[in-house]
């Protein structure tokens, strides 16, 4: 007998002792024998995943989803929707699968439906990050740049879990390998918030993005890509062909945008924050590829003179931007293009520098933050919120939420509320159908994604409560399923 045969528990016939290998009921034994090996296989490396995440304590949390053909009805809360600089009362919000279908008036709800009574409490649609560094947030640059990269990758998953439990239910990568933890996110391996992912930073040699030690230098045509560039940290292009390569790779991988440097910065030992970084041409390739694909190019640059170059190869979303004169403030806002600003104000949040040049540089971007956000009001400016918390080993992304607290110094509590949901879900919207996920995100409405937040606190007065979300974040919902509730 042969081992086919054996496997399928076929004998030879005992006639001709002929092997019954070729027989239709051996092959379709061999196919069941087959199919249960592949499940075998797949459950065991999906527990063998889901076991390393679990030893690093980033096993999927305890969630609520809604029981088969019963939706949720949140009720007896106050509604900021997201759009209206206002609070609303008397009204309820019902749940079907991961969507908003209806704002029913208080009570008249479908029967069925499993509510949810919120206490009186205010309910906000879930925030937004709009700037953020999904792998790179909680580890040092150091570790980023010269660690095992599973390493980097299993902190980075377990700061999406902090992240989430902070109520940022979605987050705009702006550089970094942040592919894998989106697919690990998104099935459901970890928790986290839903990222629309740019890939590598595309820098010029030199550039913000180029982290290469000098000792690495010349760089020559043959010589491999750099570790920052091979884990995609970063991706270093001269020239617009190289550029436009460079693009193609990332919206190859699944990139929502492209991310380019266009400007020096803060912290970086080798681009002084006043270059000038990529040539118009050089951006115009990035941005040829982007819409060639439909999507947009976002641009970390401060200063006036790239902001504006920026412009004029078509970038639509300019990153930063702390150095704006009014003239270029008032040409953001005639040509549409987003600003997506930080509150970089030099205080206990802020990177601490012992060189005297990047103190002085520091209070350069901190005195122009104060000018930008009045600027970008007084004429219009497209505006969301976004932290750029990067590096942070010993914090991640704690200060996420009072980030985004201090924005009341300078507008109302509300106002700084709609940067962070429904004017960031219109900047994500740029995306078009590189857009990852299905939906409108930031607001309370008909059709939208069912992200909430039930807080302890008044929207309205302050958001004071947003630096301890522990305590002040009663439930937390991200497309219909519920991730805490502290309501009961």
């Amino acid at each position: 007998m042969c081992v086919a045969c054996a496997l399928a528990g076929l004998a030879a016939d005992p006639a001709t002792s002929v092997c019954a290998c070729g027989a239709p009921e051996t092959a379709q034994a061999m196919r069941r024998i087959e199919a249960d090996l592949k499940r075998r296989e797949f459950l065991g490396g999906t527990a063998a995943v889901i076991g390393l995440f679990a030893g690093f304590g980033l096993a999927p949390v305890d969630t609520r989803a809604q029981t088969p053909g019963r939706p949720f009805l949140l009720t007896n809360l106050r509604l900021f929707d997201g759009r209206r600089l206002a609070m609303q009362d008397g009204v309820d919000i019902l749940v079907e699968g991961s969507r908003i279908t209806a704002l029913p008036m208080r009570g008249q709800g479908p029967a069925e439906a499993e509510r949810i009574d919120c206490g009186g409490r205010a309910v906000i649609p879930g925030l937004i990050d709009a700037h953020w560094h999904a792998t790179l947030t909680a580890v040092s640059q150091i570790v980023a740049l010269t660690q095992d990269v599973a390493f980097v990758h299993l902190v980075a998953g377990r700061e999406a879990g902090a992240t989430l439990m902070r109520g940022f239910t979605t987050v705009r990568d702006v550089g970094g390998p942040a592919f894998g933890l989106k697919l690990a996110i998104d099935r459901g391996v970890v928790t986290g918030p839903r990222i629309f992912p740019s890939g590598a930073m595309i820098s010029q040699t030199s550039g913000h993005g180029d982290f290469r030690l000098l000792s690495a230098l010349p760089r020559m045509p043959g010589d491999p890509p750099d570790n920052t560039e091979r884990q995609g940290v970063a991706a270093i292009a001269d020239g617009a062909d190289e550029v436009l390569r460079r693009a193609r790779e990332q919206l190859m991988r699944g990139a929502s945008q492209i991310k380019i440097m266009a400007g020096g910065g803060v912290a970086s030992p080798y681009d002084p924050l006043d270059s000038l970084q990529y040539t118009e041409r050089e951006m115009l390739a990035a941005v040829e590829a982007a819409t060639d694909w439909g999507t947009y190019v976002c641009a970390h640059v401060y200063t006036a003179d790239g902001i504006r170059r920026a412009i004029a190869a078509g970038v639509r979303s300019i990153e930063h931007g702390q150095l704006a004169d009014e003239e270029t403030v008032r040409l953001m806002a005639d040509e549409g293009v987003w600003w997506s600003l930080q509150p970089f104000l030099q205080d206990e949040d802020s990177n601490q520098y012992a060189d005297p040049a990047q103190q002085a540089m520091q209070a350069a971007v901190a005195e122009g933050t104060m000018r930008a956000f009045t600027l970008g009001r007084a004429h219009g400016v497209r505006m969301a919120f976004g932290t750029d918390i990067l590096f942070n080993a010993a914090g991640g992304g704690s200060s996420q939420g009072r980030q985004l607290a201090k924005l009341t110094r300078f507008m109302s509590p509300l106002e700084a509320l709609r940067l962070a949901t429904g004017a960031a879900g219109e900047l994500l919207a740029l995306s078009g159908d590189r857009a990852p996920y299905s939906g409108r995100l930031g607001i309370v409405a008909e059709g939208a994604l069912a992200d909430l937040l039930v807080i302890d606190g008044d929207p309205e007065g302050g958001l004071d409560w947003l630096e301890d979300p522990a305590a002040n974040l009663k439930l937390i919902m991200k497309g219909g399923t519920i991730h805490k509730d502290e309501l009961a």
